[in-house]
Parts: structure tokens; C-alpha cells; sequence
């Protein structure tokens, strides 16, 4: 690939097909991406050694689960963090990884990971997990939610704020 005019991205011609470039969007509805891999032995070692931890980073259906799994969740609640810029107050209980009724994971916000998100204008959040011999992976696509969000200093969106008549025009 190769950037086009005003930066747009251009497909490498390719042999044999018509080729479609895929370029990140501009118009900001990714809020942000973030990804984390943890290697499952040493977390499993590291909670062996220090049961604490176990409860400090999982609640307590996800310290029930594989040792897979549970690194996956870990992977989870740190690329939550990532994707959303690395809340401050972040809690390791305040992101919850759990499933649909045709087991595809999803997230649950709350507490300071939540009003983050909010504050951010997220209204989605995309996870992919995984996990193959040693390692668990995961990845977290942050989207804005169709409204711009609140305005920093007024606490409202441009959708929330009076116009016309209702502002006293």
C-alpha cells in the first residue's frame, strides 16, 4: 500500500484481482485500540505465589475458571485500559469479561473504567479473545458512540444543548 493524495492510503496493485484498501477511519469513531498478551504459566506461577493477586485481578466467577482463561481475562481488563488511554483510577474489578448465549465475550463496564468510557464517548466496545499453548491474547476496539461526546466544560453534548426557542432565542 501506498499513501495517496491528502494521505489517503492506495492499494499495491496486485496480480490476477482487483485489490481494496482497508485504511483506518478519520472521522474519529475509533476511540482507541489496545491489545495484551500474557504468558499463562507465569500468571498461573505469579497467583501460585501470591494467592492476593488472584483476588486483587479477578472476580470471583472469573477465579474459577482455566488458567487460560483467566489470562485471557487479565489480557482483557489491560487492553480495556489501553484502548481507553489508561484510566487513572482504574479497579481490576471494574471490567468484567463475560459471554452470550452463543459464547461470544463482551464487556462490562463499571465504576472509574466506566465514567472513562463515558467521558471518552464510547459506545462500544469490540473484544477478540484467545489463547494457544502458553500464551492468552486479547484485543479491544474502543467506538464512539453516534453523538459526539460531552462537552468537557458543560457536561453536554451538542445533541443535549438547547437551540432555538428552547435557548431563549
Amino acid at each position: 500500500m501506498s499513501a495517496g493524495p491528502a494521505g489517503r492510503v492506495e492499494p499495491a496493485e496486485t496480480a490476477g484481482g482487483s485489490p481494496r484498501a482497508f485504511a483506518p477511519r478519520e472521522d474519529g469513531t475509533v476511540v482507541g485500540v489496545g491489545i495484551d498478551v500474557v504468558d499463562v504459566p507465569r500468571l498461573d506461577a505469579a497467583f501460585v505465589r501470591t494467592p492476593a493477586l488472584l483476588t486483587r485481578l479477578l472476580t470471583p466467577s472469573e477465579r474459577e475458571m482455566s488458567a487460560a482463561s483467566r489470562a485471557a481475562r487479565v489480557a482483557a481488563k489491560e487492553a480495556v485500559g489501553k484502548a481507553l488511554g489508561s484510566p487513572g483510577d482504574f479497579s481490576w474489578h471494574d471490567v468484567t469479561v463475560r459471554r452470550n448465549g452463543a459464547r461470544k465475550p463482551y464487556l462490562v463496564l463499571e465504576g472509574a473504567t466506566l465514567r472513562a468510557a463515558e467521558r471518552l464517548g464510547v459506545g462500544h466496545l469490540h473484544l477478540s479473545l484467545s489463547h494457544d499453548g502458553s500464551i492468552a491474547t486479547a484485543i479491544v476496539v474502543a467506538e464512539r458512540e453516534s453523538d459526539p461526546p460531552a462537552d468537557h466544560r458543560t457536561g453536554t453534548s451538542p445533541s443535549s444543548r438547547p437551540t432555538g426557542a428552547e435557548a431563549g432565542a
